[in-house]
């Protein structure tokens, strides 16, 4: 997979990362959810060849500025607004997960730039100061910096999840440390619980919503948000949970190309 790693640095003076798979346009752009990074997403692009797909690393994540000064949810759109324009003079096909489903939602005020929408476990918006408190309770108590992979790992546990994130430790100094700050995870996912159904119902692009059946929603929201959709398609992912683009990778994967992709002649 040819992949090249770009920035933009957008009028706040935070530095966006990414990267660019080549492949036949329009392209694909994919973001990740809260506190990872789109290096979980690797496996996804390679999935969507031969399409061109850019992978993001969202503001506070990844390789992108570690401790941004605006972490509004205005500022994300924006980025990927930013990343979009530079890249492509096409719509896009525009692929997010949790965090990042409610990020791509700037459909709504930018449809010329979007062609498709897809959004793994996304919402409207929910979530209580409690829930956020403890995400950062929980980010806070991870013994930082690791002595190794090794370490983390048994201290993160096995999961898919907690893979993901010893995978995406960064080295310094012989140490490892997460690629995000805890309370920068905290004012993000604030503005991400805001609710935003005008923008939701605004939006006419074809959508592919996916939910997990182990996922962090209930029934009665998963069938509220796609009812209050205009174009929408639902599918279920058995045996997945919220993070079903790392646990769930097949059912995923064909969904996602099946949206996507021509049908082979």
């Amino acid at each position: 997979m040819n992949e090249a790693q770009r920035t933009v640095t957008v009028e706040d003076g935070t530095t966006i990362a990414y990267s660019v798979v080549d492949g036949t346009g329009p392209a694909v752009v994919l973001l990740h959810g809260l506190a990872g990074s789109s290096r979980e997403f690797v496996p996804t692009a390679r999935a969507l060849s031969p399409r061109r797909v850019i992978l993001i690393d969202q503001r506070g994540h990844g390789s992108s500025t570690r401790i941004p000064a605006d972490t509004s949810r205005a500022a994300f759109v924006s980025d990927v607004v930013r990343v979009i324009e530079a890249e492509d003079s096409q719509p896009v096909d525009l692929v997010g997960q949790s965090m990042g489903a409610h990020t791509a939602m700037i459909a709504a005020a930018h449809p010329e730039l979007v062609r498709r929408l897809v959004l793994l476990e996304g919402d409207a918006g929910s979530g209580s100061p409690d829930d956020h408190a403890a995400l950062g309770d929980f980010f806070r108590a991870w013994q930082v910096p690791f002595g190794s992979r090794e370490e983390a790992g048994e201290a993160l546990g096995d999961g898919p999840l907690a893979q993901a994130w010893v995978a995406d430790l960064e080295e310094r100094g012989g140490v490892f440390y997460p690629r995000f700050d805890a309370d920068v995870m905290v004012r993000a996912i604030t503005g991400v619980a805001v609710p935003r159904w005008s923008e939701w119902e605004s939006i006419t692009r074809p959508t592919l919503v996916v939910y997990a059946d182990g996922g962090i929603f209930s029934e009665e929201q998963k069938a509220e948000f796609v009812a209050r959709g205009k174009n929408v398609r639902r599918v279920d992912l058995a045996g997945a949970s919220h993070d079903a683009h790392l646990d769930a990778f097949e059912q995923w994967s064909s969904e996602l190309c099946g949206f996507l992709l021509p049908a082979p002649r």
